[in-house]
């Protein structure tokens, strides 16, 4: 056995997740490893692809993906995704090859270690076949424990060194659980009874924690809301607003601005999450709850900050809480029902042979099974599927949007596919986004997933065409694309829809047996500028 081989195996005993990835000669034997190791290998069309695959797999799943790369380009062409998964604090470890010490002039020699802590990412580095083990032990406990991306390099000389006798691995559990501070808990419990008006925005920090959420904020009279990233954690909830933000209803938006006290609950309360903080009313006080001290106040003042798990804090301030009606009313239980963005009221755009996207939105949410699993790529089409399709919980949505990158949305999908097989796959993505990352259509066809990928096509980059008003549009604008045909010739189901009227070829497509992708090229009719972009163009 050799280094390359080592480092497979032992990445498979520490407990990895599904690996992802593109296979070069650099990392051939290091994949071949892992593979027998018992880690299923999901091979690409491009390292792209791979990289937003494995970031939505350990998202969806909890488990550390991998990713496994060629060095040099093979990891240069993956950096895009490995930026999000790194900005998102995302579990994973990638697995990349790298130039021996004395290749001075290879071509693929670049700074690997650099490049990743450029992005936000740490670098590893296995140094010696006698230190390959330990090596291997710490990114990976680095990615479990601290919730990061890890670049663990294996240089091409050390991987050729013979291994040796095996060592036994160390179990490596994920993160310790972070106990607030007394006093903390109770400033809390205090601003919690004083408040008539409380809200809470629960974040990426706080899935997995709904239930002692919900539980508090029946207690205290709290409405809840939450980030993108957590959309689903307070499904069905009569007091719950939905996202906060750009994505917000209008009713959920003067809610918010009517809170005298927000909390959030492993939310950065960014510019994202409160428009700027406009929704946030200048007399609110405003809380955060955090693992990670230096996330408290980050983005704006706060009046306290909790260093604590979001489970942890919530349970400790319950212990202390009385009951109080605060927003709870039934009049603000009433807005709410009434005001979700699914029953507010639009004028259909549709006609001239183009769908409205919204009257396309809430058809889809009626006509796909509840039991869904929703990834979303960016653009100007985004607040559509992620405001109009519901989701069963925070496990059903999949916002890679931390670097804000059109293109990831086909890869997402399909590793948050492979993390919940239980569940039906859907994709809402733009036409540059899909023309983008088109080769992972084959991936997709060859893992037989019955994805749904719906394409709002406007045949344009549609937030710079709603941005820059009368400009020359011509380096924004594309000939239109007959994406149905597209997807046919790799395999897949494709219809195209202009109106209302083409939407039972969907419908027959989920009475089938599904064993390849759904691709709805949907002719969508100019909105104008999507409301949440058009906020977010505001500053």
């Amino acid at each position: 056995m050799n280094v390359a081989e080592l480092v497979g195996r032992t990445l498979a005993g520490l407990g990895a997740g599904t690996a992802f990835g593109v296979v070069g000669s650099g990392n051939f034997e290091v994949t071949n490893a892992l593979r027998a190791g018992g880690v299923r290998f999901v091979a690409a069309r491009h390292e792209g692809g791979a990289a937003s695959m494995a970031d939505a797999y350990a998202r969806m799943s909890g488990q550390v993906s991998v990713l496994s790369l060629h060095q040099g380009c093979g990891l240069t062409n993956a950096v895009t995704g490995i930026t999000e998964a790194a900005k998102s604090r995302t579990p994973m470890l990638v697995l990349t090859a790298d130039s021996a010490a004395a290749s001075v002039l290879s071509n693929f020699r670049i700074d690997q270690d650099g490049l990743a802590a450029a992005v936000g990412a740490v670098p590893e580095r296995v140094h010696s076949a006698a230190t390959a083990v330990a090596d291997t032990a710490r990114a990976f406990r680095t990615a479990r424990q601290q919730r990061r991306t890890v670049v663990l390099n294996l240089p091409l000389d050390v991987q050729s060194q013979p291994a040796p006798s095996p060592l036994p691995l160390p179990d490596i559990p994920g993160p310790a659980l972070v106990r607030p501070d007394t006093a903390a808990v109770a400033a809390l419990t205090n601003l919690l009874a004083a408040a008539e008006r409380p809200v809470f925005i629960a974040g990426r920090g706080a899935r997995g924690s709904g239930d002692v959420l919900r539980e508090l904020a029946a207690r205290c009279g709290a409405l809840l809301a939450t980030s993108a990233v957590a959309h689903g954690l307070f499904l069905d909830d009569p007091f719950a607003l939905g996202i906060s933000g750009g994505f917000a209803s209008p009713a959920a938006a003067e809610l918010i601005v009517g809170a005298d006290l927000v909390v959030g609950w492993g939310c950065a309360l960014n510019m994202w999450t409160t428009r700027h903080g406009k929704l946030l009313s200048p007399h609110a006080r405003l809380v955060q709850v955090d693992v990670e001290q230096a996330a408290l106040g980050a983005h704006r003042p706060i009046d306290l900050g909790v260093v604590g798990d979001v489970a942890a804090t919530a349970l400790d301030v319950l212990a202390l809480t009385q009951e109080h009606r605060g927003y709870r009313t039934a009049e603000v239980a009433a807005r709410i029902a009434a005001g979700r963005w699914n029953d507010v009221e639009h004028e259909d755009l549709s006609g001239d042979g183009r769908i409205d996207p919204r009257t396309l939105s809430r058809l889809l949410d009626e006509l796909l099974p509840a039991e869904r699993i929703v990834s979303i790529d960016s653009g100007n089409f985004m607040g559509y599927p992620s405001a109009y399709l519901s989701v069963p919980d925070e496990h059903g949505f999949c916002f890679t949007q931390a670097f804000q990158s059109i293109g990831l949305g086909l890869g997402t999908a399909i590793g948050a596919a492979l993390a919940r097989p239980d569940r039906l796959p859907v994709l809402g993505t733009g036409d540059g986004g899909f023309h983008m990352a088109l080769s992972e259509l084959d991936t997709a066809v060859r893992l037989e997933l019955p994805l749904v990928v719906i394409v709002y096509n406007d045949a344009a980059y549609g937030a710079e065409i709603h941005h820059f008003g009368d400009a020359d549009m011509t380096t924004v604008r594309f000939p239109d694309s007959d994406l149905a045909a597209i997807a046919r010739g790799f395999g897949c189901t494709g219809v195209t829809v202009r109106s209302a009227e083409d939407l039972p070829a969907v419908r027959e497509w989920l009475t089938e047996p599904r064993s390849a992708p759904l691709v709805i090229d949907a002719k969508i009719a100019d909105d104008g500028g999507s409301w949440w972009l058009a906020e977010a163009f505001r500053h």
